[in-house]
């Protein structure tokens, strides 16, 4: 598998721009998909990067999984450490508006494994 191109941090940025007023609640619109899709999968792709490794899938479905956090590797089957959650949770926990902790409180997040709850360590990846 061919490596991803490294993630512009001003790309990325934009793109969680343009959902900014969604992610923050000061619009009830939701976004048009490929806004949506690339705020979701920038973001996803920058934990990757940051966080390199596969014990960890971040699955926010349908978008993106990505695998991240140093440690064992899986390669078959269901991962032994999984954190899934919908668009809007990921990308207010990737822009800051959201603790993993609270997340996990408040059921926005399916984590299993542990080491799921890393992933918290990174987060925000960017504040908007």
């Amino acid at each position: 598998m061919a490596p991803r191109r490294t993630v512009d941090p001003a790309e990325l940025r934009a793109a969680l721009g343009r959902v900014e007023p969604w992610v923050s609640g000061r619009s009830d619109d939701r976004p048009a998909r490929a806004d949506l899709a690339a705020a979701v999968r920038l973001s996803a792709r920058t934990l990757e990067q940051i966080a390199p490794g596969s014990s960890v899938e971040v699955r926010v479905p349908p978008f993106v999984a990505v695998q991240c956090v140093e440690g064992p590797r899986h390669t078959r089957g269901t991962p032994p450490n999984v954190v899934e959650t919908d668009a809007l949770t990921w990308l207010r926990l990737a822009a800051g508006k959201l603790t993993f902790d609270d997340a996990i409180a408040s059921g926005a997040i399916d984590a299993s494994g542990s080491r799921a709850g890393e992933i918290a360590h990174w987060l925000p990846l960017i504040r908007v």
